[in-house]
C-alpha cells in the first residue's frame, strides 16, 4: 500500500507544505497566509500605485513586555509582530494586523496590551467578509457574525414555538 503524505498546517490552518508556501509567495515575498497576501493585493498595492499609500514595511516587531527575572527565571518578553505598517498620503500610519475566522485569545491579550503600552499608535484587524462587503475593520465583521447568529437564533427558537 501506498502511504499518502499529509499536508502539513498550521494551528491557524495555513498550509506548510512547499505547495502552499508557493501559493503565498508573491514577487519574491512569502506571506503568513493566503489573506494577507490577498490584502497585500487588494488593498496596499493599489493604494501604493494610485499614492493613498507611501509607504508600506511588513513584520514590524514591537516589544509589549521587556524579558525580566522572576525567582532566578528568566521570563521571556512579549512581542508582537505586525503584518503591515502602512504610511498613508497625508503621513499617518496605520498598524494593520489581517484576521480571518476566529480569533485565538493570544491575538485578543497582545492587543490590548499594545493598546495599553502603544497608545499613541494606530493599531487595528482588518478582515475580509464577502458577507460584509469585502475588508473591513475586523469590529465590524464581528458585529455582523454577532447579528447573523442573533437572526439565525430568533428564527430557530420561532420554529420551536409552532
Amino acid at each position: 500500500m501506498f502511504k499518502v503524505a499529509k499536508k502539513k498546517y498550521s494551528k491557524f490552518h495555513v498550509d506548510l507544505s512547499d505547495a502552499g508556501k508557493l501559493k503565498r509567495t508573491y514577487k519574491g515575498i512569502q506571506y503568513d497566509s493566503l489573506l494577507e497576501l490577498k490584502f497585500f493585493k487588494e488593498v496596499i498595492e493599489i493604494g501604493l500605485e494610485d499614492g493613498s499609500i507611501i509607504d508600506c514595511k511588513r513584520q514590524i516587531k514591537y516589544e509589549l513586555q521587556p524579558k525580566y527575572k522572576y525567582n532566578d527565571k528568566n521570563i521571556l518578553a512579549i512581542n508582537y509582530v505586525a503584518d503591515y505598517v502602512l504610511t498613508y498620503f497625508d503621513k499617518s500610519t496605520i498598524v494593520w494586523d489581517v484576521k480571518g475566522g476566529m480569533v485565538d485569545p493570544v491575538a485578543k491579550l497582545k492587543k490590548k496590551l499594545f493598546h495599553y503600552k502603544l497608545p499613541e499608535i494606530d493599531y487595528r484587524w482588518i478582515g475580509h467578509c464577502t458577507l460584509d462587503g469585502g475588508w473591513k475593520e475586523y469590529s465590524i465583521i464581528e458585529a455582523g457574525q454577532r447579528e447573523r447568529k442573533k437572526a439565525k437564533k430568533l428564527i430557530k427558537d420561532k420554529s420551536k414555538v409552532k
